[in-house]
């Protein structure tokens, strides 16, 4: 540890020290096995099945980007098999509408009394985890039909609001290849999205197994991990993992260094970024950075827990220049660049 590093905070947590310490252990062993689960049906993309899991331990929200075929709708399905969570999947088209997503009423008449009464039908949104399957197919009017329930978990049809259950998640994937006759996402629905997850190819040799896997029939039975109830319960652990103050302040100076119109921003980003990340995005750092910290079966997040996370946070609220459009340079190496300038204040030696 250097002369600029600050010690590591002692573990300590708001409740019982004893439940928790045991709640993180529970977690981080839910990990393993859920990802040994999720491994028996896809091939690689470990990156990307910790950063899902990393969103919905932190009640967040996930867009999956990726070509067609990387296994983003089946990855999904198969992460909802391994907790018990109730699962709708929705395949988002030209012709969606709002309510077809939500519900509506419907007029029946009772029997008893021969009276028409309107009845509510729950749309696919009331389940646990939604996969809103390529969300850029659709108008921006049914892409906001899901702007209400992922912030306030809740659907308002007419004057009724209507509870959506607990936990849920949305889970979207979108192509970002084939752009003709789609809807870009609104900034402002981009930013409910806690991660942009990147699927990429896979490697020469996991490719070869993927071939092997699906060309053998070979059935594969998943095991359930973690009921709703499990979900919830670390979902608050999460929230009370601790971090030293230099870790929030990294954090804060990463997500301020993003804005081109704040004092002392790099001079690249007031060249590349037109709008840098707000507020939320902080929060989402170190939500994230606590999740993966006990994830990996460690009582504190550190900087280092910040940086891994920084690219899924980050890469979707930065709008860039007409300047890096045209030089190429996208989000995610706008966003490296600047994890290379931005040094913490000092760094917990915890491996």
């Amino acid at each position: 540890m250097s002369s600029t590093e600050t010690p590591a905070p002692t573990p300590s947590f708001s409740i019982d020290d004893a439940d928790d310490l045991a709640a993180v252990k529970s977690l981080n062993e839910a990990y393993r096995v859920m990802t040994e689960q999720v491994a028996n049906r896809i091939v690689g993309q470990q990156a990307v099945i910790e950063e899902l899991l990393i969103a919905i331990f932190c009640r967040g929200h996930a867009l999956l980007v990726g070509v067609p075929g990387l296994a983003k709708t089946l990855l999904v399905s198969t992460l909802a098999k391994v907790v018990s969570l109730s699962f709708k999947r929705v395949q988002f088209t030209p012709d969606l509408m709002p309510s077809d997503i939500t519900g509506t009423d419907v007029l029946e008449e009772d029997r008893t009394t021969g009276r028409r009464v309107f009845r509510f039908l729950h749309g696919p949104i009331f389940a646990n985890m939604l996969l809103a399957d390529e969300i850029n197919r659709t108008p921006p009017k049914t892409q906001a039909a899901l702007l209400e329930a992922m912030q306030e978990r809740q659907v308002t049809v007419g004057e009724q609001n209507f509870a959506l259950p607990d936990p849920f998640f949305v889970l979207a994937t979108q192509n970002p290849v084939e752009q003709e006759g789609t809807y870009p996402l609104p900034e402002a629905q981009l930013d409910r999205f806690m991660f942009m997850i990147h699927v990429n190819y896979p490697t020469a040799a996991e490719e070869l197994a993927i071939m092997k896997q699906v060309s053998g029939r070979h059935e594969t039975k998943l095991t359930q991990v973690l009921s709703g109830d499990d979900i919830l319960r670390l979902q608050k652990i999460v929230h009370r993992v601790p971090a030293a103050d230099h870790v929030f302040e990294y954090a804060r100076d990463v997500v301020r260094a993003t804005r081109p119109q704040e004092p002392g921003a790099p001079e690249f980003v007031k060249e590349l970024v037109q709008w840098g990340a707000g507020p939320r995005a902080s929060i989402n750092l170190m939500l994230g950075a606590k999740a993966r910290a006990i994830l990996h079966g460690r009582y504190h997040a550190t900087t280092e827990d910040v940086r891994e996370v920084a690219l899924p946070v980050l890469r979707h609220r930065l709008v860039a220049t007409f300047n890096a459009e045209a030089a190429g340079i996208s989000a995610d190496q706008i966003v490296t660049r600047l994890l290379e300038t931005i040094k913490p204040k000092g760094e917990e030696a915890i491996r």
